[in-house]
């Protein structure tokens, strides 16, 4: 099982360009026994933006990989942090460039995440809850 330290080291991983970002928030987060990974999710949604514009593909296919394990290997705070945490900002049109759009991030998204991205879809679209069927 994925647990919260392992997940952003594992899309590190995928992604390098990342690196410097996350030991930045490592050095921030030193001293905090639960650090907020939220807060750097956000960053690396925004990094996935900046990956989508010049179209690095072969990165966004590993990130997503990664992406797909953390919702179906992860622990109950994983998985809800790469939904909440990332999917969601994915799809925060303030998060892209000016030529990006969300849904360029769709064709990239393997069957688990899909549904969850849906479901965010349709939680602030429609109003539909984002947990239970």
């Amino acid at each position: 099982m994925i647990d919260a330290s392992q997940m952003l080291p594992l899309l590190v991983e995928a992604s390098p360009g990342f690196a410097g970002s996350w030991k930045e928030f490592e050095a921030d987060c030193a001293d905090d026994s639960q650090p907020s990974y939220y807060i750097v999710l956000g960053s690396f949604a925004r990094h996935l933006c900046d990956l989508l514009a010049p179209g690095d593909e072969a990165a966004l296919r590993r990130v997503f990989a990664v992406v797909e394990r953390l919702h179906i290997e992860g622990d109950s705070y994983v998985q809800e942090a790469a939904t909440v945490g990332l999917l969601e900002d994915m799809q925060n049109t303030n998060m892209h460039r000016k030529d990006t759009l969300p849904e360029q991030f769709e064709r990239f998204l393997l069957p688990e995440s899909a549904r969850w991205w849906k479901r965010l879809h349709g939680f602030w679209r429609e109003g539909q809850t984002l947990v239970g069927d």
